[in-house]
């Protein structure tokens, strides 16, 4: 058996410290995709050296290294990974510059000798090649197993030019996850207040097209003094070495002819990520310069739409694939009449502008790193065997705790931050309840037992004299007494009997919630809606479990009986369910039969429960992947069922369900299907994007047929939680 850790995916390119944009792409890619791979699996590197003269201080990341325009190199280290039983696949990031020989053949001496799956990302596809070039790329391509280009035209031109019949696929270059905000912050920090900011990044040479940009400024600064011009980045070393800094030069002398000084400013340093992002939020407009028509890859394009800029750029491949009219201008090359049209349109036009910066955003976050992670791991697992679940991310309450204030858990987000005008709920605050209560089991935090009170506090404080729990509360903390929600109640009543059972909590909470139970049981008569008894039953199992009592069992039985007279009444051999409908929450119902029989052993409940779990299994589980019903028309008997938009509570529940099944069952089916339900937050699902945020502990709002909800507000962040709190019992 093997050992966690054993396995390797290794990576082979350049790698930082090295200075270069490969380097750059292969760091973020392999860090990202060491989030999504089993434990038993990791990343190492194959870091490719210029000409076996430069020695870089490499982290423990690298385990290889080649000179690149050492062939017998390539030959030698070829055979030390035939030996290397762990490594189990090489992905290789391809660039003809960073490999030696002739358009990079000394490659080829390398694939003919390996014997392992071998991955290739093509991050340059030329049309129209030379013969040699087209024997080179074709006989790169027959060596390996899959080929992966960034753009759909990659495919084509690879088709069309090079006749492979590899098969490729396409895998967008990442992007850094980073929220949408207005430039406002990032200028002042920067000491660029009240500048309109326009700007390009990347290590500098010529072909890079900067003159254009600075020819049609002034013009523009005719009309927009303000306007500030950032050319960020250093030369880039190879183009140092070769020519010193002969283009810099050209473009500073270029600034001073124009009287641009004042205008135009040159950072030239090697950037960190941080820096990257930073100046990139501070731009207004970026500008896109770039002289090669066949580039088919940039990253500094990628980067600028990521962040929500328009863009203005020539009309390279990449550009023409990801720069729509609605998130940007193309221009012609050689010229700077264009540029200077194009910012003149831009500038004159904040609202146009303003509506270009959502829709970039917008359109590029299936391009994350998280997102584009989960792609490549896909395709490994076509030549690896991967688990159903991977790298479990730990519990994260910090978005958790940024949507709590003193009171309760706040509805809404607006991305992350809290929207206090969107008031609280008792649904969100019982949730959060269940959530703190699972993870202070695990982890004893006292932070957790805090929100545990204050989610408590919030229950009490819509109770009535009556015991109905009411929803909705103002930002003002008034209570919506008007619409009492029978739903709410029950999931109130689930929460409270979570506590009251709870090995940890202390004493005094725990009496407390069984208080606000006992009291709100007076209404549970009243009660139609499945859900809502449904929920209430698992409370009332909960609460039973602790204090036993005769009258606390006849109403759970009465309460289990109802769902069971609602199962007889609508299901047939071909719909095995409690309504004619779908709808949401759906999973409880038949958990809630599982929590009857595990107090009472009736048999009548087991049987319904799993009748209709596994129907609802076969509803939701497509191609290996958990697919709750969509909102948008949600399922009703004999109709064509909806898609879209899932909802994260959805997947939640279903892990819930799928847990208690495998618990009373012991079938391995259901615990298998609760991984698979898990993985729809970490992008095992309709549109292969990771809805949970890693960064702040949050969880995108749902998953459209497009695209997710960016905002990360209470009952999608608490989904995520319970999700994955519960798995820790699985």
């Amino acid at each position: 058996m093997q050992k966690e850790g054993e396995s390797i995916v290794l990576f082979m390119g350049t790698y930082p410290p090295r200075e270069c944009g490969i380097a750059t792409f292969t760091k973020d890619l392999t860090e990202s995709i060491n989030k999504k791979l089993p434990k038993k699996l990791t990343t190492k590197v194959l870091a490719i050296n210029k000409n076996g003269t430069n020695i870089y201080n490499y982290p423990k990341e690298v385990m290889f290294q080649i000179s690149d325009n050492d062939i017998q190199d390539y030959i030698d280290t070829a055979h030390k990974l035939n030996s290397e039983e762990k490594i189990k696949l090489v992905c290789i990031q391809h660039e003809f510059g960073i490999f030696g020989g002739e358009y990079g053949d000394h490659l080829l001496a390398f694939l003919e000798i390996l014997n392992k799956p071998v991955v290739i990302t093509f991050h340059s596809v030329l049309p129209e090649p030379n013969e040699r070039l087209k024997k080179v790329t074709k006989a790169i391509a027959d060596k390996v197993d899959s080929i992966v280009v960034m753009t759909p035209k990659g495919i084509e031109i690879l088709r069309e030019f090079y006749e492979i019949t590899t098969p490729i696929c396409v895998i967008p270059h990442g992007i850094p996850s980073v929220d949408f905000e207005s430039q406002d912050k990032e200028k002042e920090e920067l000491g660029l207040k009240n500048k309109t900011i326009i700007s390009s990044f990347g290590l500098i040479s010529s072909g890079k097209g900067y003159e254009n940009v600075i020819e049609s400024l002034p013009e523009v600064i005719e009309k927009y003094p303000e306007l500030l011009y950032l050319i960020i980045g250093e030369t880039h070393p190879v183009v140092r070495r070769n020519e010193g800094e002969e283009y810099r030069n050209f473009l500073e002398l270029k600034v001073k002819e124009l009287n641009l000084e004042n205008n135009v400013k040159f950072y030239n340093k090697y950037l960190t990520l941080q820096e990257i992002i930073k100046y990139l939020k501070a731009t207004d407009i970026y500008m896109s310069s770039g002289q090669d028509p066949n580039q088919i890859t940039s990253g500094t394009l990628s980067y600028a739409l990521g962040c929500g800029r328009p863009v203005i750029s020539t009309p390279f491949i990449h550009a023409r694939d990801i720069l729509t009219e609605d998130k940007g201008i193309l221009v012609s090359y050689n010229e700077q009449k264009p540029f200077t049209k194009a910012l003149l349109k831009l500038l004159e036009n904040k609202q146009k502008r303003k509506q270009m910066e959502v829709n970039a955003y917008h359109s590029t976050r299936k391009m994350t790193w998280p997102n584009v992670a989960v792609s490549y791991k896909n395709l490994f697992g076509t030549f690896l065997e991967l688990p159903e679940i991977q790298r479990l991310p730990e519990p994260n309450l910090s978005h958790l705790v940024n949507l709590t204030d003193n009171f309760g858990i706040i509805q809404f987000a607006h991305q992350k931050t809290p929207d206090i005008k969107s008031g609280y709920t008792l649904d969100d605050n019982a949730r959060a309840l269940i959530a703190c209560c699972l993870h202070f089991e695990r982890f004893k935090e006292f932070r957790s037992l805090q929100l545990v009170k204050t989610y408590l506090d919030y229950i009490k404080y819509v109770q009535k004299e009556n015991g109905k729990l009411y929803n909705y509360v103002y930002e003002d903390k008034n209570v919506n007494y008007e619409n009492w929600s029978e739903d709410a109640h029950g999931r109130a009543l689930w929460s409270l009997g979570f506590l009251f059972k709870s090995k940890s909590i202390p004493r005094d909470l725990k009496k407390e919630a069984g208080d606000i139970l006992i009291k709100s049981i007076k209404v549970i008569e009243k009660m139609k809606s499945p859900r809502a008894v449904a929920f209430s039953i698992l409370g009332l199992t909960l609460y039973y479990n602790e204090r036993k009592s005769e009258e606390n069992l006849k109403t759970i039985k009465k309460l289990s009986d109802y769902l069971l007279e609602l199962y007889s009444s609508n299901s047939n051999d071909k719909w095995q369910w409690f309504e004619k409908y779908l709808t949401y929450g759906n999973s409880k119902l038949a958990e809630a039969l599982f929590y009857t029989f595990s107090i009472t052993k009736e048999e009548k409940y087991l049987d319904i429960a799993i009748k209709s779990l596994n129907f609802l299994i076969s509803k939701t589980f497509e191609n290996g992947m958990f697919v709750p019903i969509g909102q948008n028309g949600w399922y009703h008997e004999g109709k064509e069922r909806a898609y879209f938009d899932q909802q994260p509570i959805e997947a939640a529940y279903m892990v819930q369900t799928l847990i208690k099944a495998y618990k009373l069952t012991n079938d391995p089916k259901y615990k298998k299907y609760s991984l698979i339900a898990f993985n729809w937050f970490l992008g095992k699902n309709s549109l292969n994007q990771v809805l949970y945020d890693e960064i702040t502990g949050g969880c995108y709002d749902g998953l459209g047929e497009n695209t997710i909800n960016i905002n990360q507000g209470a009952e999608s962040t608490v989904s995520f939680l319970l999700a994955r709190l519960s798995l820790y019992n699985n």
